[in-house]
């Protein structure tokens, strides 16, 4: 068992939403995308309700970063709708803006601004967008570098810290946004295999407060102690989506047994 998946406990029940009634925060509805002539997006219907941890796993290519940042407007999509908390991609008059503000969005990348402190990377966008004054977007950072537990290096640069490190910023940084939605793009592949946990013991923690989630990542333990539902995705189609118990226990789909069994046996 993996360090990440010993992390459940034993009265949690990773496949119970919520105990309200289902409310969807997030509407695809037969999206397509292009790249030229590359269909990478096809006839997507997907539902994630307020509250629900999705994972999203496939092979490279399958279209799995690219549908998570079609939901934060990162992407045109040429057909079909995507709604986030009432607004409407892919109609003229889409608040783009709004859907920004309720979705935040952590990258393989760490996308730190290298001349600021980490103090100052948190506190930027509440001070622009949300017109926050000092004190106050300073408190707000203060407070998610604390639940991440990087608070102590708030003065230094992001060059000074480690890439897990940095990873923790930038999970502070998009909270500072107050986000409804949070958006995670592999954010363990770019590091060391020993920063991995610190990375995902913080998500596992945002988790725990029953914040909305879609998470790419090939780490299944993290999968499988967090995710409502994992989907699986190849050649631009979502080809299933079960609970972790059964996607793990019995996959439908012979695409879906062969992923898991390299992955799985890697």
């Amino acid at each position: 068992m993996s360090a990440v998946a010993a992390r459940i406990r034993p009265d949690q029940n990773p496949q119970a939403v919520t105990d309200h009634p289902a409310q969807a925060t997030i509407t695809m509805s037969a999206v397509n995308k292009w790249y030229g002539k590359m269909h990478v997006l096809r006839d997507i219907d997907l539902r994630v309700n307020k509250g629900e941890h999705l994972v999203l796993c496939g092979p490279s290519g399958s279209g799995k970063s690219t549908l998570i940042r079609c939901i934060n407007a990162l992407e045109e999509i040429q057909s079909g709708t995507i709604e986030v908390n009432g607004n409407v991609l892919g109609r003229k008059g889409a608040k783009v803006d709004h859907i920004r503000r309720d979705v935040g969005m952590v990258f393989q990348q760490f996308n730190l601004f290298p001349h600021l402190t980490v103090l100052q990377n948190c506190m930027l966008a509440p001070r622009r967008i949300h017109r926050a004054t000092e004190a106050e977007a300073r408190d707000k950072a203060m407070h998610f570098l604390e639940q991440v537990h990087i608070a102590e290096h708030g003065h230094k640069y992001p060059a000074q810290l480690s890439g897990g490190q940095q990873q923790r910023v930038a999970i502070a940084r998009a909270l500072c946004m107050g986000p409804q939605v949070m958006l995670f793009d592999e954010p363990t592949s770019a590091l060391d295999p020993e920063m991995v946990k610190e990375v995902l013991d913080t998500m596992i923690g945002l988790a725990d407060q029953g914040i909305t989630m879609i998470c790419v990542t090939h780490e299944m333990g993290f999968a499988r102690a967090v995710a409502h539902r994992v989907i699986f995705m190849d050649r631009g189609e979502i080809i299933e989506s079960a609970p972790p118990s059964e996607f793990f226990g019995a996959p439908k789909h012979e695409r879906t047994r062969a992923f898991l069994g390299q992955i799985l046996n890697h």
